[in-house]
This record gives C-alpha cells, sequence and structure tokens, in this order.
C-alpha cells in the first residue's frame, strides 16, 4: 500500500522531469540540442552578416583590336573611349551577376589593298550595349583558409552575353565621301539594339577595397561582335557594283567577326548596412581566423584577481568575510564554520556539534 502511494506521488513529479529535457524536434532556435544557451541562427536573408549588393561605375580607352579596320595602324594608336554603369549581384562569396549598361565610341583606320587611289581611311563606331556579366572571385576561390593576411586584393574573371546598337561612318579619298558633283556619301552603318546585334565579351579585373564601403578596379576587357560591319567596312563582303570590290574594305582580311579591346578603371559601392561584403567574406576562412586568435592570444585568464587578504583560500572577488580569523574552516562564500550554531565559530568552539553559550566557550553551561 506505502508502495503504490509512493509510486502515484511521483508520478507528476517523473513526468515534468521528463518533459523538462525532451528533446524539441521543430526547427526553431534555439532549442534543446543547443541547452537554449548556444548563439544559432538560420543562414538565411535575415540572419546573413554581409552585404550583397552594388552599383559599379568606370570608364577609359576603348580600340577596334581585331577587324578589316583597326585602331593601331601605321604604328600609331587611334583613341576611342567607354563607360559603365552596372548593377551587381553577390550569388556567393565567388560568384556574382552584373546587369550592365555601356557606352562608347572607336577610331579606326585602313587601307584598301587594290584602291590606291582611296588612300587611307578613317572610321568611328559609336556603339550602346546591355549585357549580363558572371563575375568569377579568383582569390575567394582558391584563397587558402589557413591565409591570416589583411585581404584587400582580389582578381576577378568575368565573362557574359549581350546586345548592342551601333553606328559606323567610313571617310576615304574616293568613293567613300561626301561629294555632291558626282554625288557620294560615306559608307555608314546603322544597325538597331536587338537580337541580330548578339555579342560575348570576357575578361579579368583586379579589385582592391579602399573601405567598407567602396572598391577599385582596373579591367580589361575583350568584346567579339559576331558582326563584320562593326569596325565600319560597311555591309557585306561582296558589292555588286561597276567597280566590283572597289570600296569594299570587308575584304581587307578574312576575319568575319570584328572585335574590340576596353581597358577601365572603375569604383564599386557596396550598397548595405553590415561590416563585410560577401564579395569579400569567406565564412570557412573567418572561422579559422577566429580560432588562430584564440589560440594566440597573449591575454591569460586572471584568477582572483583582488587576492585573498585572509588567506581563508576564498577569493576577495566573492568572499562575504574578508577577516576571517587564521586557522579557520570556512564555507564556498569565505564564512567561517559554525556547526552547531550557537554564534561560536568552530575555531573557538569547545563542544562544536553541541550548541552551547558564547561565555562557555560554545559549550552547554552544566
Amino acid at each position: 500500500m506505502k508502495l503504490g502511494l509512493l509510486l502515484l506521488a511521483a508520478l507528476p513529479i517523473a513526468t515534468y522531469a521528463q518533459d523538462s529535457i525532451a528533446v524539441n524536434s521543430t526547427n526553431e532556435f534555439p532549442n534543446t540540442f543547443s541547452s537554449g544557451s548556444a548563439n544559432i541562427q538560420k543562414f538565411d536573408n535575415k540572419a546573413r552578416r554581409f552585404n550583397d549588393w552594388s552599383i559599379s561605375v568606370g570608364g577609359g580607352p576603348a580600340f577596334m583590336a581585331f577587324a578589316d579596320l583597326t585602331s593601331f595602324y601605321d604604328r600609331k594608336i587611334n583613341w576611342g573611349w567607354n563607360a559603365y554603369v552596372s548593377l551587381d549581384k553577390q550569388i556567393s562569396h565567388t560568384f556574382g551577376l552584373s546587369l550592365q549598361y555601356q557606352m562608347g565610341k572607336t577610331n579606326q583606320r585602313g587601307m584598301l589593298p587594290n584602291n590606291p587611289a582611296a588612300g587611307v581611311a578613317n572610321a568611328w563606331t559609336e556603339f550602346k550595349q546591355v549585357s549580363i556579366l558572371g563575375d568569377i572571385n579568383f582569390s575567394n576561390l582558391l584563397r587558402r583558409v589557413d591565409n591570416h593576411s589583411p585581404y584587400r586584393w582580389a582578381l576577378h574573371g568575368y565573362a557574359g552575353i549581350g546586345f548592342m546598337g551601333y553606328n559606323t561612318e567610313l571617310i576615304d579619298n574616293d568613293t567613300s565621301r561626301w561629294s555632291t558633283n558626282p554625288p557620294r556619301i560615306p559608307i555608314m552603318v546603322d544597325q538597331k539594339l536587338g537580337i541580330e546585334s548578339f555579342f560575348m565579351q570576357a575578361g579579368v579585373g583586379l579589385k582592391y577595397k579602399i573601405s567598407r564601403l567602396i572598391d577599385i578596379e582596373g579591367r580589361v576587357m575583350y568584346l567579339n561582335s559576331f558582326d563584320e560591319e562593326f569596325d565600319g567596312g560597311g555591309l557585306g563582303r561582296a558589292l555588286e557594283t561597276p567597280t566590283g570590290d572597289r570600296i569594299n574594305y570587308n575584304l581587307i582580311n578574312d576575319s568575319y567577326s570584328d572585335s574590340m579591346l576596353s581597358f577601365n578603371l572603375g569604383l564599386s559601392f557596396k550598397l548595405g548596412k553590415h561590416m563585410s561584403h560577401l564579395a569579400w567574406h569567406d565564412p570557412l576562412q573567418e572561422v579559422y581566423y577566429r580560432a588562430n586568435v584564440l589560440e594566440n592570444s597573449s591575454t591569460e585568464l586572471v584568477v582572483c584577481e583582488r587576492g585573498d587578504n585572509d588567506n581563508d583560500g576564498v577569493c576577495d572577488d566573492w568572499d562575504r568575510e574578508l577577516n576571517t580569523p587564521a586557522g579557520a574552516r570556512v564555507d564556498g562564500a569565505g564564512v567561517a564554520l559554525d556547526m552547531d550554531l550557537d554564534g561560536v565559530i568552530d575555531l573557538y568552539d569547545k563542544c562544536v556539534t553541541v550548541a552551547g553559550s558564547p561565555d562557555n566557550n560554545g559549550c552547554p553551561v552544566k
């Protein structure tokens, strides 16, 4: 009977005790796996500690490099220009995407091999481009996790596709020039923005982190237009005219695609409130870096900083009785023990286990 009553009384206690240590299998953090004490967060947009958007602007010289008419002619450089603006989204610490708008102008020259009367032709190309660029951060991709040096330089690789519109004009000393008698006009091409003006580009860039909000970058890009008209040489390769191929500048070489080079210096403005941008943020490297800092920290743990002035074995930082008599046994708070609670500490109590009078050394008065 007594055993049954005991079990009945203990059942609620056991039930609540078991419930207090039950494993919580929900996805909420912290849960019982962390005992509620760990700083655990889901790795999502709300928990992230980095920025991943930026705006980039830049510009520099541009050259028609591989075409019938080129910017590098007769050991001279015909300078052009280009400028760009892009909206950048960092997908991971090694890869990002950019929506880019670019515009500019190239100047190029060339000479027909079968018409000396035309002399050296001068051409120009004005272009506007919209493209999508992929960005690979080689420095984050190849960076060793045990590299603890300040991370301020990064090598990037770019590749992408887009569409462009462009206008060209070519003037020489023969048929392609402004004249009213006889009527003559320069060779001109007006290519509208569309799928017919599809192009590809690729290049490399070297970035330097000036601050938390600004990066500076030097970038070299190669653009393949897949058009023979991009250099200003006119439409097609064979012209049905009384003079035959007399004014066909697209026959200067065998290339069917004109290509351009651009050299740019630009700035990236990183958007967001966090201290780090994802392009400069490598979580694994950060973990190893923080562990290394702790392992090599010169600051040691100081125990009993204020000392133990009464030499009772309890630091003064948490000693509740700072003047314990020498030789007295104390509890964890540094208070001298009085086993029989008669007001006489055990050091002076002649009857430690029996309460007595302080006037009789802690023993009962007979």
